[in-house]
C-alpha cells in the first residue's frame, strides 16, 4: 500500500500530513535527444494530463474545494454555499482578483481515452464563460497540444480566443516542445517572454511567476541555472508579505518521481520562496487533483480537459485511461482562484465538467 491509497471518490489526494515529498525507486537515465526528449520519454509522458480550475485568493493562500455535485460555480460565486462560496463573496468586492487555470487540453490527441479532445476543451471554455463572473485572466498550464504541430497550436489559440477574459497566459508542457525545443510553442505563445518562455507579472497585489520545466527532460522536469537566476532576481525586490503564485507544467514537488512527476532542481526555487508568507504553486501534467502543503508553500496539481491518468503507483505507467463515456467528464474540469487584497490566502475551487 502507498500513501496514494487515500484518494477520495473525486480522485483528489491531500498530502498535507506527509513528511516531505514522495520518493520512487531510482531509474537509470536515458540520454536525451538534441531536442531534450527521447521517443521513450515521449511515450512515458504521453499519458499525463491536467485540467481547468477556478482559484480564489483570500489572505494570500489558496483554499481548495471540489465543486461538482456539491454546488455550482454560480452558487459559489454568490456565496450561497461553503467556505469557498464565502471566499467568492469577498472576491465579488472591489480590489479582488479571480482567475482560472486550465490544463492539458492535448489538442490533436487521438485515442479511445477521449475521441474528441477539442470538444471537451470547448466545453471547458464554455464553462469558464458561464462562471457568473469575468476572470481577470486565464492560465493554461501546459500540454496545449499533443504533438507540437503548427496546426494544433493554431487550433488551441483560436479556441482560447473565445474565453471571456482580459488576458490569457500559458506555460508549455512537454507535448508542446516535441522535436524543436519549444520553438513552435514560442512562435505561437512566447511574445514578451524571456529565455525559453518564462516570465512574471503583478496584479491585485499578487506576484505571479510562470516557469518552463519541460525542455530538458531526461527523467524529471528541469528548470536550469538561467531560469533559477531569473527567479532569484525577480523575487529580490519583493516584500516577504507579498503573495506569490508560481505556474509550471510539471510539479515542483516530488509527487511521484518514478513516473517523472517532479522537477530535479526545484528545491533551488523553493529555497528562494521560503521567505514569503504565502506561496501557491499551480501545475498540470498529472491529469488529476492533488494538494500538498509544506510550510508556507501549497502545491495544487490540476485536473485535465482531455483524458484521465492513473493514480500514482496504480498502473505500470502513466498512460491514458479509458473510462465509461458517462464518467469521462467527471474526470475533467476547470479551476478558479480568487484573492482579495489584504487577505493571507487564495481561495481555490476545482469544478468538474460533468
Amino acid at each position: 500500500m502507498t500513501a496514494y491509497d487515500d484518494y477520495d471518490d473525486y480522485g483528489t489526494y491531500d498530502a498535507n500530513d506527509e513528511a516531505g515529498g514522495l520518493r520512487g525507486p531510482g531509474e537509470s537515465r536515458e540520454p536525451a535527444t538534441e531536442h531534450g526528449m527521447t521517443r521513450r520519454q515521449l511515450m512515458r509522458h504521453a499519458g499525463w494530463f491536467g485540467g481547468a480550475v477556478v482559484l480564489t485568493v483570500a489572505g494570500g493562500e489558496v483554499i481548495s474545494q471540489i465543486a461538482g455535485s456539491r454546488g455550482s460555480a454560480a452558487e459559489a460565486a454568490t456565496g450561497t454555499t461553503g467556505a469557498a462560496g464565502a471566499a467568492d463573496v469577498a472576491a465579488a468586492g472591489s480590489g479582488t482578483l479571480r482567475f482560472v487555470q486550465v490544463s492539458d487540453s492535448h489538442i490533436g490527441f487521438q485515442g479511445p481515452a477521449n475521441t474528441d479532445v477539442a470538444g471537451s476543451f470547448t466545453e471547458a471554455v464554455n464553462q469558464v464563460n458561464s462562471l457568473g463572473f469575468r476572470p481577470d485572466f486565464v492560465m493554461h498550464s501546459g500540454d496545449l497540444t499533443h504533438l507540437s504541430m503548427a496546426g494544433q497550436f493554431d487550433q488551441v489559440k483560436h479556441m482560447m480566443s473565445g474565453l471571456r477574459t482580459d488576458r490569457v497566459f500559458t506555460v508549455p508542457g512537454e507535448h508542446d516542445s516535441i522535436g524543436d525545443a519549444g520553438r513552435a510553442y514560442r512562435r505561437a505563445f512566447g511574445a514578451g517572454t524571456l529565455g525559453d518562455g518564462w516570465y512574471s507579472f503583478d496584479t491585485h497585489g499578487v506576484h505571479f511567476i510562470a516557469l518552463v520545466n519541460t525542455l530538458s527532460l531526461e527523467k524529471l522536469g528541469h528548470l536550469g541555472n538561467a531560469q533559477i537566476d531569473f527567479v532569484r532576481k525577480d523575487l529580490a525586490g519583493l516584500s516577504s508579505d507579498t503573495p506569490v503564485v508560481v505556474f509550471s507544467h510539471i510539479p515542483l514537488f516530488a509527487m511521484y518521481p518514478k513516473w517523472g512527476w517532479s522537477t530535479d532542481d526545484a528545491l533551488k526555487v523553493i529555497a528562494l520562496l521560503r521567505r514569503f508568507s504565502s506561496v501557491t504553486c499551480l501545475n498540470g501534467h498529472v491529469h488529476q487533483l492533488f494538494t500538498k502543503t509544506e510550510g508556507n508553500i501549497t502545491f495544487h496539481s490540476a485536473t485535465t480537459t482531455a483524458y484521465p491518468l492513473p493514480k500514482p503507483g496504480r498502473a505500470p505507467a502513466p498512460t491514458p485511461q479509458v473510462v465509461p463515456a458517462r464518467q469521462l467528464k467527471a474526470a475533467l474540469g476547470i479551476r478558479t482562484v480568487g484573492y482579495r487584497q489584504g487577505d493571507r490566502e487564495l481561495a481555490v475551487k476545482d469544478e468538474r465538467l460533468a
